[in-house]
Parts: C-alpha cells; sequence; structure tokens
C-alpha cells in the first residue's frame, strides 16, 4: 500500500487500523476531549512540536502523517493517508483542506475489483493552503507556496508560487 502498488482495503489489517483511527478520531473530535495532543500522538504515532488541529478533522489511519513544528490544520481537514503524507515545517491548512493519497483504477473491471493504490503527497515547508483546497494523490508543493483557496491540485507546485485554480496552476511568484 505505502509502495503504490495495489492493495486490499479490505484486508482485516488494514481494517483494524482504520477502525483504530476511527476511534481515536472520534474521541479527538468530542467537544470535552481533554487530551487531545495525546490522541493525536496515539494517531500518528509521534509527537509533532507545536501542532495545531481544529476540530473536527478526519484521516484514515494517522500512522502515514508525517508533519513538521508548528503545524497548524483548520476546520475539518481530511488527510486520507492510505500513502504517506508528508508535510513541513511551518505549514497551515485553511478549513476544508483535502490532503488525498488513496486512488482508484480507471480500468471499470479493476476498479469492480475492489483494488485500490496511493500515491504520496508531499508538502514543504512554510506553506499555506487556502480554504477547501484539495490535494490530489502523487502531488509535491515546494517551500513557501501559497495556493488560493477552493484549489484543486493536481500536479506539482513549484517552490515559491502562488498557485490557484481547477486545476490549479502557478499565478506569480511568492515575494519572500
Amino acid at each position: 500500500m505505502l509502495a503504490g502498488e495495489y492493495y486490499d482495503p479490505e484486508d482485516p489489517a488494514l481494517k483494524h487500523l482504520r477502525e483504530n483511527a476511527a476511534k481515536l478520531m472520534d474521541e479527538y473530535n468530542r467537544p470535552e476531549s481533554k487530551d487531545e495532543a495525546q490522541i493525536l500522538e496515539m494517531l500518528m504515532g509521534y509527537r509533532a512540536e507545536g501542532i495545531s488541529i481544529r476540530k473536527p478533522f478526519y484521516c484514515d489511519y494517522g500512522i502515514n502523517i508525517r508533519v513538521g513544528r508548528n503545524f497548524y490544520a483548520n476546520y475539518n481537514c481530511v488527510l486520507l493517508d492510505v500513502g504517506p503524507v508528508n508535510i513541513g515545517d511551518d505549514v497551515f491548512l485553511g478549513p476544508g483542506v483535502s490532503l488525498i493519497t488513496v486512488n482508484h483504477p480507471l480500468d471499470p473491471a479493476e476498479r469492480r475489483s475492489g483494488k485500490e493504490y496511493a500515491r504520496a503527497i508531499n508538502i514543504g515547508d512554510n506553506v499555506w493552503l487556502g480554504a477547501d483546497v484539495t490535494v490530489n494523490p502523487g502531488v509535491t508543493i515546494g517551500d513557501n507556496a501559497v495556493i488560493g483557496s477552493g484549489s484543486v491540485v493536481v500536479k506539482d507546485i513549484p517552490a515559491n508560487m502562488v498557485a490557484a485554480g481547477n486545476p490549479c496552476r502557478p499565478i506569480k511568484s511568492v515575494e519572500t
């Protein structure tokens, strides 16, 4: 699965990992939840420095997400981490951002078989994704990039670029 090969999402071991993540997310997303940092640590398998994720937050497994220092995700972020989600330092996600690593075969017969595959998403340092941005499987967003609200990112975005649209395209350089 993590290598980008076809896998069976109904595999009992994968189902167990997703169920565990779902329980932890249920606990995290409860308004009265007290130990948010501890729950995130159990979900992702490590403690990130300066992490802040507003509720509600959703993921598939949690253990395939790596965030750097000072990560902030606003309300309703979805990180479908079937494949690796690698996020650098000082990254900000607006409300409703979706990072989707999972994909399905184009061939209808293969798709009906239930097979899936994933491609990693990599986000550099000092990146800002505006509200309701969707990043598709296999995309890399370079350092210091800014992605405009509502964009659908289907191809890599170079470092130091402002990009927006559907599909998302570089518009201008970031003034640094």
